[in-house]
């Protein structure tokens, strides 16, 4: 009698994981995979291809724009007289320097507000729970209004302050619930041991909640920073001090106002292309999150789509 040997049976295992698909679904057949693959480089396309023609133009000379009758595709030679021209007026700098601000500021305060409320709508035993739960939610439905709002802020004294950007949008109600949800599916069997021990509600969250929750509070930071850096409405509407325009206000200047860098002149040599300055402020404006955006995006799947299905 022969003994087979289940080790050299099995498939290996790599296969196994590789393709591993649910019982009723079929396997992709070519023409899919084709129409698919299709799809998805138009998509890769219709992304790059605006950001590319956005950087060689920001980067070309006038003669270069001049043959190409605008917007540039294929680059020649570099000329960075645009880049050199809108951080000589001083007003980009500022800009940059008052959304760093801004999105520092604001993301911190937005955070802090938005963990300790979900922390506290996420037990069912805290007081007024269901009344603020309700209260939280109404948001989605009923929103005040622009005049309110400007009367608000007016009315408190924060017109021409970096705070009339940051304080009425502190909370986003959407990423409450998310953080709740996430909060949610922590075991409550952890944190009662933790109470057992002594431990209060604050050092709970600091110690066990928090620890456990950075998927998704980096995916909800994303958010809060994408959010202030892109700040224009509330500034167009509160801020009317040119030195304390973000980065978004200036860029409005620029290309629709038609505004020139200050103190351009003063470069040594011509005045760049008013197309190449524009473009080269668009870069300007975008890099920041272009560049942030990589280090958060693993965090996604876990941090946004776990807490809001399971919740």
């Amino acid at each position: 009698m022969t003994v087979t040997n289940p080790l050299r049976a099995a498939p290996p295992r790599r296969n196994r994981g590789r393709n591993r698909r649910p019982a009723w679904e079929e396997p992709p057949s070519v023409a899919g995979q084709v129409v698919r693959g299709g799809v998805l480089t138009g998509v890769v396309l219709a992304v790059l291809i605006p950001l590319w023609v956005v950087l060689v133009t920001s980067l070309a000379s006038r003669e270069t724009i001049n043959e190409a009758g605008g917007l540039v595709v294929v680059p020649r030679e570099l000329d960075f007289s645009a880049y050199r021209a809108i951080f000589a007026g001083g007003l980009v700098t500022q800009a940059l320097w008052t959304s760093t601000v801004i999105t520092v500021v604001g993301t911190a305060v937005s955070l802090v507000l938005t963990v300790l409320a979900a922390y506290g709508l996420s037990r069912p035993g805290s007081v007024a729970h269901r009344g603020l739960l309700f209260y939280f939610l109404l948001t989605f439905l009923i929103y005040p209004g622009m005049v309110p709002s400007y009367l608000v802020v007016t009315g408190l004294g924060l017109k021409n302050q970096i705070w009339a950007l940051t304080l009425p949008t502190a909370i986003s109600v959407f990423n409450l619930v998310v953080i709740r949800a996430f909060f949610q599916n922590i075991p409550a069997e952890l944190l009662d041991s933790a109470r057992i021990d002594g431990a209060g509600e604050f050092r709970i969250l600091a110690r066990i909640v928090l620890p456990l929750s950075r998927a998704v509070i980096a995916v909800v930071g994303l958010f809060y920073a994408v959010g202030y850096w892109n700040v224009w409405f509330n500034a167009l509407l509160y801020i009317d001090d040119n030195s304390k325009f973000p980065i978004q206000r200036v860029l409005q200047s620029f290309i629709l106002a038609g505004q020139s860098p200050n103190n351009a002149g003063t470069l040594g040599v011509s005045m760049p292309p008013t197309l190449a300055i524009k473009m080269a402020v668009v870069v300007v404006t975008v890099s920041p999150i272009v560049l942030v955006y990589p280090f958060v995006q693993r965090h996604f799947v876990k941090g946004v789509i776990i807490g809001a299905v399971k919740g």
